[in-house]
């Protein structure tokens, strides 16, 4: 089976309000895209000027004021301020009340989203043994009744969800190396990564996919590849490029590492970076022909969906500009 490829959009909680990103989740559906993938945080990535409502609650708002567009989230870490079973049990409720539009996006989390909720930070080790309990336990208690299980860090004792979804809830796995794309091949309905420069993908994470998916025994053509795109869009490239700014400290690697988690102290951190190091993550374009080619380099290197993750000084207007250049041009292309 050959997927079709799909653009979906993201909802960033952390930059923006719930009630304003409700209006771009409309606004996207109207445009064409696929899916909206929300973020999942309890803090954010910056201080000034932040949001952070709860993915779960406005998921379910937004499949309210939407009639068919998909929505998940990228990604939910459902292995220690939640527990696998009560992830399990929100989507699956999700699932039952918007038939076909849910899918869960799960990754090993952050520190600023567990530690201040009483969590310690475990070791990556630890968090990707985690994240494989909790993704068979949230599996069978979607397909089995009065599960008992007894693993290495959660128990089950005759868990039963009187309220479970009729067709199966994709699962993506969220990756930047080899273990968790690994992990991504061998348990997920689909693999979500960021961006990277292309030798990453080739030489590290598509092996490891791939020899997760060997060892299932499926097709590679059955897994969703999605990718984050992160783009601005102004035709003002300075004020594209400063609307960015908010983000810096994402590229850090050891903000993934170690438990830092105050939003304040983050955004410090964030304040080093400068630009050049920015425009690497973050595509800063001034017309629809620099998307689309922008685009199309992860289109070409295999990747099924593409996860437009925007942050421009007017969202409402670079949701335009794709609904009237870019998605046309990508449908009629790739399709």
């Amino acid at each position: 089976m050959k997927l079709r490829l799909q653009i979906g959009y993201t909802a960033s909680h952390e930059q923006y309000q719930p009630n304003f990103l409700l209006n771009l989740a409309v606004h996207a559906e109207k445009a064409g895209f696929d899916a909206i993938w929300c973020s999942d945080h309890f803090h954010p990535w910056f201080d000034t000027n932040a949001a952070c409502g709860f993915a779960w609650v406005w998921m379910a708002s937004a499949a309210e004021r939407t009639k068919s567009i998909r929505l998940g989230t990228g990604v939910t870490c459902p292995t220690l301020r939640y527990n696998p079973a009560i992830v399990a049990q929100a989507f699956a409720t999700l699932a039952v009340m918007y038939p076909g539009r849910i899918f869960l996006g799960v990754g090993t989390g952050e520190a600023m989203n567990e530690v201040p909720v009483g969590c310690e930070w475990p070791s990556f080790r630890e968090r990707v043994e985690r994240l494989e309990e909790a993704i068979n336990i949230i599996r069978l208690l979607w397909t089995k009744r009065w599960v008992s299980f007894k693993g290495r860090y959660y128990t089950l004792r005759k868990a039963n969800l009187y309220t479970r979804p009729e067709q199966p809830i994709p699962i993506y796995i969220a990756a930047s190396g080899a273990t968790l794309a690994y992990l991504a091949g061998k348990l997920g309905d689909g693999f979500l990564t960021i961006p990277f420069d292309e030798e990453h993908y080739r030489d590290v994470l598509f092996p490891a996919l791939e020899r997760g998916i060997r060892e299932s025994g499926r097709d590679p053509e059955d897994i969703d590849k999605a990718v984050m795109v992160y783009v601005s869009y102004s035709e003002d490239y300075e004020k594209a490029l400063n609307s960015v700014r908010c983000w810096a400290a994402t590229i850090l690697p050891f903000m993934f590492k170690y438990p830092i988690y105050d939003p304040r102290e983050i955004e410090s951190y964030g304040k080093l970076v400068g630009d050049e190091q920015l425009k690497k993550s973050w595509f800063i374009g001034t017309s629809p022909d620099e998307h689309i080619k922008h685009i199309e380099r992860y289109i070409h290197l295999g990747f099924t969906n593409i996860v437009i993750t925007s942050s421009s000084p007017d969202e409402i207007e670079t949701i335009k500009m794709y609904e009237r250049h870019v998605l046309p041009y990508l449908r009629s292309t790739y399709t």
